[in-house]
């Protein structure tokens, strides 16, 4: 309504002007050379606007005669991209359904009409994924990763065959480069950790490792990888910082600081992962050089002093102070040790060996040693470091299993999980 009073208004106007006009009357004269040409006033004006409604409309006309071409190729890629994006839905709707040859050859109409961009690249290379043709998936994804727009999408289809493959090393690099390209992806930074594991790179694994008592088998692994002896010393340090209680950490750490001259700094290190979790190979290490039977017992006694209720600080004093033939003592720690119910076999071992040096190899002596063999029979077994995932047992810790490969799977076990557990191998240091 506002618009057709608008325009009657604007009609109006110009009636009045043209009314205006003429009523004026009068004429306009031009002269050029010889030429003369005289008209009223009101004619000139009709012949302007005219000449200016020719004008217009001729420049109108080599406009729009210009940019027909423009416009019919605007009009025919809005045609390709709607007959492209209706095939891109057939192929979403064709993958849905699980028919993978209908899905692939409307992903190559798409193509065809859309050209390679990201997200036909990307399900290019899940229609050929379907379709078992790997070798065609990896090329889009190459294709993916080429571009600085779809990089890191590329990269991770990249790294997803090359783990599938097994290829580790391409598989390590293809992490970092997605690593580098989104750093606040959580995921890659544990897909590098696993692979780092799997390709037994111990100081990378450490470095990608999450804080925590989980980082010390990482680090004495990395020790056992160091490129010199500071480097495997800082190593050592860290593992024991983070898990006191893991017994191989304290003990590669103590003898690093025992070889640089600080015997007391190493013992200290040694009665604090006694105290964390006694181990046997600890109590070895505390009492190498120590020659004198009693004094053996005295030094087992000091290590013991902060854990002196868990079994195996009983079994310890029961042992050195059997050695330096105070068999009271030692009595009174089995006797704990048998009463609590944790004893295994070591511990009726022990007491056998006390039987034997207070009642001699007679008949006395022989019947409490079958008595105690018996009970020892049905006693558990020693623990020992074993893998968790086979059975496996082997003389020292090791980063990875040597019978199966399982990485961080040798534990301190009491007992056999697996009935195959194969023995101690003879190669093991």
């Amino acid at each position: 309504m506002a618009a057709a009073i608008s325009v009657l208004l604007v009609l109006g106007l110009a009636v009045v002007a043209a009314w205006q006009l003429r009523e004026l009357g009068g004429s306009v004269e031009i002269s050029v050379g010889d030429l003369f040409v005289a008209l009223d006033l009101p004619a000139l004006l009709v012949a302007l606007v005219a000449a200016f409604l020719v004008l217009h409309g001729t420049l109108s006309g080599m406009r729009a005669l210009a940019g027909w071409p423009a416009r019919r190729r605007a009009r025919i890629e809005a045609a390709r991209r709607a007959e492209g994006d209706a095939a891109v839905t057939r192929a979403l709707v064709a993958l849905a359904a699980g028919t993978v040859a209908s899905a692939r050859s409307e992903v190559r109409r798409a193509r065809a009409k859309l050209g390679d961009t990201p997200q036909l690249l990307l399900l290019t290379a899940e229609a050929e994924r379907l379709a078992g043709r790997e070798d065609s998936a990896a090329e889009a994804y190459a294709a993916l990763a080429a571009r600085d727009d779809s990089r890191f999408l590329g990269l991770r289809g990249l790294l997803r065959y090359a783990i599938a493959r097994e290829d580790w090393a391409e598989a390590q690099r293809l992490a970092r480069e997605a690593e580098a390209e989104k750093p606040d992806a959580a995921w890659v930074r544990e897909e590098r950790q696993r692979i780092a594991l799997r390709m037994r790179d111990w100081p990378e694994a450490l470095a990608l490792s999450p804080p925590g008592r989980s980082r010390a088998p990482l680090a004495l692994a990395a020790a056992l990888q160091a490129e010199n002896a500071e480097q495997a010393a800082a190593f050592e340090k860290e593992a024991f910082a983070a898990d006191p209680a893991f017994a191989p950490a304290a003990l590669a750490y103590a003898r690093r600081l025992a070889a640089a001259g600080q015997g007391k700094r190493a013992k200290a290190v040694l009665e604090q992962a006694w105290a964390a979790s006694p181990h046997p190979d600890l109590a070895e290490e505390y009492l190498r050089g120590e020659g004198d039977l009693l004094a053996r017992a005295r030094a087992a006694e000091h290590l013991v002093h902060r854990n002196a209720a868990h079994p195996e600080s009983r079994l310890l004093l029961a042992r050195t102070w059997t050695a330096a033939n105070l068999t009271g003592r030692a009595r009174s720690e089995l006797a704990a040790l048998l009463g609590s119910g944790q004893a295994d076999r070591r511990a009726y071992q022990a007491m056998i060996e006390l039987e034997l040096l207070e009642q001699g190899e007679g008949p006395a002596g022989r019947a409490t040693e079958a008595k105690l063999l018996r009970a020892a029979a049905a006693a558990p077994l020693p623990p020992a470091w074993r893998c968790a995932e086979c059975g496996a047992e082997t003389a020292r810790w090791l980063p990875d299993c040597p019978s199966c490969g399982a990485v961080g799977r040798i534990l301190w076990e009491t007992a056999v999980r697996h009935p195959a557990a194969r023995p101690p191998a003879a190669t093991q240091a």
